[in-house]
Parts: C-alpha cells; sequence; structure tokens
C-alpha cells in the first residue's frame, strides 16, 4: 500500500532501501518509528550519524574502528603471524564469535567480480600485501565465502602471495557452498578454520 503522507513514504523507502527489509517490514519498522518519542527518536538519529562520523577503516586491517588501528590489531595476545582475509567486517565479527581464533584479520572491502566491475584495484590488496612483506607473517587464510567470487578472489591472492614465502591456506569445506560466513554458526567456523587446507 501506498502512503501519500510523504514524510511517512520517503521514511518507507529508506527502510525499504536496506539489504533484506522488504516493503512491508519497511512498513512496519516507519509505523514503530512513529510511535517513539521525540526523544527516542532523537537519540536512534543520532546514533546513525554518529556511526556515519566517527566509524571508518582500521589503518592496518581495514575492519571498522573508530580509532586509528582497531581493537584486535591493538591486542598485543594475537597471534600477528597468521592473518585471516576476508571479504568484510561482518565476517571478521563471524570469527570473533568462536572465540578460537587468536590471528589477525584483513578486509577485502569485496570480492572480485567482472560482472559488477568490481576487479583487484578497487578491494584493498595492496595494503595485504604490504602487511605479509613486513616478514612477521607465516600464513594467511584465504575466508572468503565459497562463491564463484569468492573462490577466483582467494586464488588470485592466493597467487600474488606465493612469491612471497607465505603458507597460503583456504577454509575447510564445513561451511556450506554458496552461504554466507555471517550467517555459519560458531562450530562450523572453528571447524571450519581448523580443517583448513593449502592451496
Amino acid at each position: 500500500m501506498k502512503y501519500n503522507v510523504l514524510p511517512l513514504s520517503r521514511l518507507i523507502e529508506q527502510f525499504a532501501s536496506l539489504p533484506g527489509i522488504g516493503r512491508k517490514t519497511a512498513q512496519r519498522l516507519a509505523f514503530y518509528v512513529l510511535t517513539m518519542s521525540k526523544e527516542q527518536a532523537q537519540a536512534f538519529s543520532s546514533a546513525i550519524m554518529d556511526a556515519h562520523e566517527k566509524i571508518h577503516y582500521c589503518s592496518v586491517c581495514r575492519n571498522y574502528t573508530d580509532k586509528e588501528t582497531c581493537e584486535i590489531c591493538d591486542d598485543p595476545s594475537r597471534d600477528r603471524s597468521v592473518i585471516c582475509v576476508v571479504e568484510d567486517a561482518k565476517d571478521v565479527a563471524a570469527f570473533e564469535r568462536t572465540r578460537e581464533y587468536r590471528g589477525l584479520y584483513h578486509v577485502l572491502g569485496g570480492l572480485i567480480s567482472p560482472m559488477d566491475g568490481i576487479g583487484p584495484d578497487q578491494l584493498f590488496l595492496k595494503e595485504l600485501l604490504s602487511r605479509v612483506n613486513d616478514g612477521t607473517v607465516k600464513e594467511v587464510i584465504m575466508a572468503t565465502n565459497p562463491t564463484i567470487e569468492g573462490e577466483a578472489t582467494a586464488m588470485y591472492i592466493g597467487k600474488l602471495l606465493k612469491p612471497l614465502g607465505v603458507t597460503v591456506s583456504r577454509l575447510a569445506y564445513g561451511v556450506p557452498v554458496g552461504s554466507d560466513l555471517e550467517y555459519a554458526d560458531e562450530v562450523t567456523l572453528y571447524k571450519a578454520i581448523e580443517n583448513r587446507s593449502t592451496m
């Protein structure tokens, strides 16, 4: 159903533009926002603007942070000889839920996808190569999603890293093919990282 009240229509459209939000859910969210007190609505919009203005990429791993470097890169207890390469920050959060992986991360910011016009130059690959070149890193775990784009990206990066003398491994297929790491449970992710294989 279309609403002729312009502010309400605009609010519904904004919610509907979010990934995973259909038209009905967008309407429910919009109507819920209308039931909020002015203070609640202000806090909600302020949280969105605050996040948008203060959160940026970590200067080391390209994860999200509100400081120069993220808390994972700053943690001296992390194993600096291992880097887990993921597509985006949601995947870092998924691995951190396992509480088993103690290495560092590198967020690519996407996957190579010629159909979508995304090539290697649009990913944070130079930053990854720079980190591996410093001599501390011994293993790079390719933890991209098991999709065509994920596999192609992993293979491309693997070829770039092989001459640098590091072990390049791939997550074991405990993660179902065609799924997103974000939705995998902790045990599946832990088994996938435990049973990773060399590329």
